[in-house]
C-alpha cells in the first residue's frame, strides 16, 4: 500500500465523538516514550504528522488521522507514565479503555513495544487485557535500529516465549525502526489486507 494522503481530522477524549461512518479505524498505543509519534510519522511519511516529544506523556488525546480518505489511523495516549498523578492516570485509562471497548470501527489495536527491554509488567498485563476482552492487536518492536541484531532478535525472542506462557496462538508481530524505515511496507501491507478483507 502506498500512502497518497494523510491528513489530521479531530482530536478528542470521548470515542464517541470520533468521526461518524463506517471506515475501519487502527489505532496505536503504548507504553509513554514508546516511539509511538515518531512511527506514525515514519508510516505516513509526514514528518510532523503526529506530535513528537523527548518529554514522555505528551499525548492526552484520541487523534485521528485520515489516510487515503480510506481508513483513519489513530493516536491513543500513552499509557503507563509514572510521574502523572492518580486521577490523570484514571482519565487516561477510562479514555483508552472506552475506545478500544467502545469504538465499533476500531479494526486493530497496534502495540507498540520497545525492543531495548525485557518483558515489562506493564505491558504484560495490557495484553492480558486485550486478550481478555477479544480484542484484535498486534506487536510492533520499536527502536530496532538501537540494538544489534543477535541482541534485538534474543529480546524479541525473550518476549513472544513470555507471551507463550499464557497465549496458545501469538498475535501477529512487526519489527520496525523509525529511523530506518524498518517494517514501514510490512505493516501498511497487513492494514491492506485487512481492508480487502473487509470488502469481500
Amino acid at each position: 500500500m502506498e500512502i497518497k494522503s494523510a491528513t489530521f481530522v479531530i482530536s478528542n477524549t470521548d470515542f464517541r465523538k470520533c468521526p461518524q461512518g463506517n471506515l475501519p479505524e487502527y489505532a496505536f498505543i503504548g507504553r509513554s516514550n514508546v516511539g509511538k509519534s515518531s512511527l506514525i510519522n515514519m508510516l505516513t511519511r509526514k514528518p510532523k504528522l503526529a506530535m513528537t516529544s523527548s518529554t514522555p506523556g505528551k499525548t492526552m488525546l484520541i487523534n485521528h488521522f485520515l489516510v487515503n480518505e480510506q481508513w483513519y489511523l489513530v493516536d491513543l495516549p500513552g499509557y503507563g507514565f509514572a510521574r502523572r498523578g492518580g486521577d490523570d492516570r484514571e482519565r487516561l485509562r477510562k479514555i483508552i479503555e472506552d475506545y478500544i471497548l467502545g469504538r465499533e470501527q476500531m479494526t486493530n489495536l497496534f502495540l507498540l513495544i520497545d525492543s531495548r527491554h525485557a518483558p515489562m509488567e506493564i505491558d504484560l498485563q495490557f495484553i492480558e487485557w486485550l486478550g481478555e476482552n477479544g480484542v484484535p492487536f498486534s506487536i510492533v518492536f520499536t527502536k530496532a535500529d538501537k540494538l544489534g541484531f543477535q541482541r534485538l532478535n534474543a529480546n524479541v525472542k525473550a518476549y513472544l516465549e513470555k507471551l507463550s506462557e499464557q497465549w496458545e496462538e501469538l498475535p501477529p508481530y512487526f519489527i520496525t525502526s523509525s529511523e530506518k524505515k524498518t517494517g514501514r511496507d510490512e505493516i501498511l501491507n497487513y492494514i491492506d489486507q485487512i481492508n480487502k478483507s473487509l470488502k469481500t
